[in-house]
C-alpha cells in the first residue's frame, strides 16, 4: 500500500447535513496534457514526477505551480504541505478580510476568499489559482438548451435550486460586505465570479477530517476511478512536518496496490449517485448502482394529527419533510414504510398516536397498520412515482436506443445516462409497491397480531373474544378479523 503524506490543520468549522462535498475534483486541467499523471508514485511512496518528461510540454501556469511546490517542499517524499499553504475557514479568519467575514458561514467565506485572490492575483494563491479551470462540465454552466435534456430528472431540479443558493448568498455579500469595503476589493466581484468560487469549493474541498474544510493545493488533483471499491483512504496522524517540528499531518492511502509511475486515483463515493456526480463533477459512470431516485413525503399541516405526528417524527430522526434516496437494485431504505404508514394514519387507527403508545409506535409501525392505512401507503408511493414519470421528456426505451446507437455528445451522454437512471428506479419502486398492494388482502395488520399476542386466537385463526361483564361467562367464537 502506498501513502503519500500531506498535514493537516486545527479544526475548523464544518459544513451543515445537508451540504455533501465531494472530497477531491474529477479532471484536473492536468489530466490530458500531461504523458503522466501529475500525482504518482515510486517504489519508495513519494511524489514523483519530472515535467520536463512531458509530451506536450505543461503549460507555464502548471510549470510554475509545480516549481512553487517543490520551493515549498512540498514535492519530496519527507515534507508535508505547510499550513500555510492551506486554504480552509483559518486562512480566511488570519486574512486581510477576515475580520469581516467573522459573520459568514465559512463555506461562504471561502468562496468571497477565493474570487477575492483570483482578481488580485498576488503571492502566494497566485500559483494555485491559476491552475484551477475557468469552467466545468458541472450542470451549473450548462446552458438552458443543455438543462432542457434533464427536464423532470432531480438534477435539473439540483442545478436550479443551487443556483438560487449562490445567487442568494452573493446579493447578501455584496451588500453586507464588498459594497461596504470596497477598498478591500480590487475590483468588482460578479454573480459569475462567485459561482466559480462555488464549484471550485465544492468540486475540490475535503472535508471528512474532523469535519473540516480545507482545499490543499496538489491533493485536489487527484482524480476519481470507479475501480476504487473503499473509500477509506484518508486518516490523521502525528509526524514530522519538518526538520525540527511536529504536527498532525494528512496521510492519503492507496487502497489498492500502486505501480512506480501510475496515476494515484480515489473514490469519491460509493453512495453518491449519478446526478450527484453529475451535478459536482460533470461526468457519469455507465453504473447501474448509480442510477437512484429521491422520494420525498410530508406530513401535511392540515392533519388533524399534524403535531402528533411531527412529534413521532421528530423522535425518529425524521421531519415534517422526509427524503429517502432509493438506489437500483436495493431494498427501499428502512424508515420509508413506518414514516408512510405515520403520514397515513387516520381517524381508525388514530388511538396509536395516544401517549400511552409513544414508546413502542415506531416498532408498531414497521408492520402493516390496517387494511386502509397500507392501502394508501402504496397509492401515495404509486402517486408519487407515475407522477415523476410523466415529467421525463423521453421513455426508458427510447433512452435506451439512445444509449445503444452512441455518438452522443458529451454532455448528451450525461444527460441521458442521469434520466434513464432515475426512471428506472421511479419503475423498480412502483413494480415494488404494486406487487405489495396486491397482496393487502394477505398481510397481517396491527388487531390480529395483537389478539395473537394476548392468546385470543386458535389454531385456525379463530378469535375468542371476552363476553360482556352482564352475560352468561361462556367461551364465545367470533370469525376471524
Amino acid at each position: 500500500m502506498s501513502t503519500v503524506f500531506f498535514s493537516v490543520s486545527p479544526p475548523s468549522p464544518s459544513f451543515p447535513p445537508q451540504f455533501h462535498f465531494k472530497s477531491f475534483k474529477h479532471l484536473s486541467p492536468l489530466k490530458t496534457t500531461l504523458k503522466r499523471p501529475l500525482l504518482s508514485t515510486t517504489t519508495h511512496s513519494s511524489l514523483h514526477v519530472d515535467p520536463l518528461e512531458s509530451d506536450p510540454p505543461l503549460p507555464p501556469s502548471v510549470r510554475t505551480f509545480w516549481k512553487w511546490l517543490a520551493e515549498e517542499g512540498v514535492v519530496s517524499s519527507t515534507c508535508p504541505v505547510p499550513r500555510r499553504l492551506w486554504i480552509n475557514p483559518d486562512t480566511i479568519a488570519a486574512s486581510e478580510i477576515g475580520y469581516r467575514c467573522a459573520d459568514l458561514k465559512p463555506w461562504v467565506a471561502v468562496y468571497l476568499f477565493l474570487i477575492r485572490e483570483k482578481m488580485r492575483g498576488n503571492l502566494p494563491w497566485r500559483f494555485y489559482i491559476d491552475i484551477l479551470p475557468e469552467r466545468t462540465d458541472s450542470t451549473l454552466y450548462w446552458s438552458e438548451e443543455e438543462l432542457a435534456e434533464i427536464k423532470g430528472t432531480l438534477l435539473l431540479r439540483m442545478t436550479r435550486e443551487m443556483k438560487e443558493h449562490v445567487e442568494s448568498q452573493y446579493h447578501k455579500v455584496k451588500e453586507e460586505i464588498i459594497s461596504r469595503h470596497e477598498q478591500l476589493f480590487p475590483s468588482s466581484i460578479t454573480l459569475d465570479g462567485f459561482l466559480w468560487a462555488f464549484i471550485m469549493l465544492r468540486s475540490r474541498a475535503l472535508s471528512h477530517l474532523r469535519g473540516q474544510l480545507v482545499m490543499l493545493p496538489l491533493v485536489d488533483l487527484i482524480n476519481h476511478s470507479a475501480s476504487i471499491t473503499r473509500e477509506d483512504n484518508a486518516e490523521e496522524i502525528n509526524g514530522p512536518a519538518g526538520l525540527f517540528s511536529w504536527d498532525l499531518l494528512f496521510c492519503l492511502k492507496s487502497t489498492m496496490p500502486v505501480k512506480e509511475g501510475e496515476q494515484v486515483v480515489i473514490q469519491y463515493g460509493l453512495k453518491k449517485s449519478n446526478a450527484d456526480l453529475a451535478f459536482y463533477y460533470g461526468f457519469v459512470e455507465p453504473n447501474t448502482n448509480r442510477d437512484s431516485y429521491t422520494l420525498t413525503f410530508n406530513i401535511s399541516e392540515l392533519d388533524p394529527f399534524h403535531r402528533e405526528k411531527l412529534d413521532i417524527a421528530a423522535a425518529n430522526d425524521l421531519g415534517e419533510t422526509a427524503y429517502f434516496d432509493i438506489f437500483m437494485d436495493r431494498p427501499l431504505p428502512p424508515a420509508i414504510l413506518p414514516y408512510l404508514r405515520l403520514v397515513a394514519l387516520q381517524e381508525a387507527d388514530a388511538f396509536l398516536l395516544e401517549p400511552v403508545y409513544r414508546k413502542s409506535i415506531w416498532k408498531t409501525l414497521e408492520l402493516p397498520v390496517s387494511h386502509v392505512n397500507e392501502e394508501l401507503v402504496c397509492k401515495m408511493v404509486i402517486d408519487a412515482c407515475e407522477s415523476a414519470l410523466s415529467g421525463y421528456r423521453t421513455t426508458v426505451e427510447q433512452d435506451e436506443k439512445l444509449i445503444q446507437e452512441g455518438n452522443l455528445g458529451y454532455k448528451l451522454e450525461i444527460a441521458v445516462t442521469v434520466r434513464v437512471g432515475e426512471k428506472r428506479v421511479l419503475q423498480q419502486i412502483e413494480g415494488i409497491v404494486k406487487e405489495k398492494e396486491a397482496q393487502l388482502d394477505k398481510l397481517e395488520y396491527y388487531h390480529e397480531r395483537r389478539l395473537k399476542e394476548l392468546g385470543l386466537v386458535g389454531e385456525e385463526d379463530e378469535t375468542y373474544c371476552q363476553p360482556k361483564k352482564d352475560s352468561i361467562p361462556t367461551l364465545v367464537v367470533c370469525s376471524p378479523v
